[in-house]
């Protein structure tokens, strides 16, 4: 299998165990790794399958895994993993570059962010995205962006919890094309 190539100026990206203050003033620690190889890409496969099918679309396991290794080898996104004592990936959340022209400085969008219904309520979520904060703050970033179902209501508390703010100066439009 091909691996992915080196960066020169590639972040950190240590496996690390994330401390988690929960709402009911429980610490949990949930470890949390960057992707770097493939065998970590296929661990987080079924998991980016599964968040698919949650926005309705149709399964397809090995699709998933192909798009997430086509990213991930071309440097097109980070992807991390909430790992589980078991071993197993619990959640992941990916990121993708982009770039804001007044500043000109790099941001991220938070593109995607699931963690499997056993990991839920477990500061799983929470912990990825303090991951993916740190991670775009150790890039030299100025900052994260992310969007939501209009009716996905529990993600709108977590990203308001953690200090995101509903764009109030801003529509955006889509044009899907065939």
């Amino acid at each position: 299998m091909a691996a992915r190539p080196a960066a020169a100026n590639e972040a950190p990206g240590s496996k690390e165990a994330s401390n988690i203050m929960l709402g009911d003033g429980e610490q949990r620690s949930v470890k949390v790794i960057e992707v770097g190889t493939d065998a970590q890409v296929r661990l987080a496969a079924p998991l980016f399958d599964q968040y698919r099918v949650f926005y309705g679309q149709k399964a397809d396991l090995q699709a998933s895994y192909e798009f997430l290794r086509e990213r991930w080898i071309a440097r097109e996104s980070v992807l991390f993993l909430a790992i589980a004592d078991s071993g197993e990936a619990s959640g992941f959340v990916q990121l993708f570059p982009f770039f804001l022209t007044g500043p000109m400085r790099r941001f991220w969008v938070l593109n995607d962010l699931y963690v499997k219904p056993s990991g839920r309520r477990k500061g799983t979520a929470r912990a990825l995205m303090r991951r993916a904060e740190r991670y775009a703050s150790e890039t030299g970033s100025a900052g994260l962006t992310l969007s939501t179902a209009i009716d996905n209501v529990n993600a709108q508390a977590l990203y308001e919890s953690e200090g995101y703010v509903r764009d109030s100066l801003f529509f955006y439009y889509n044009r899907f094309l065939p």
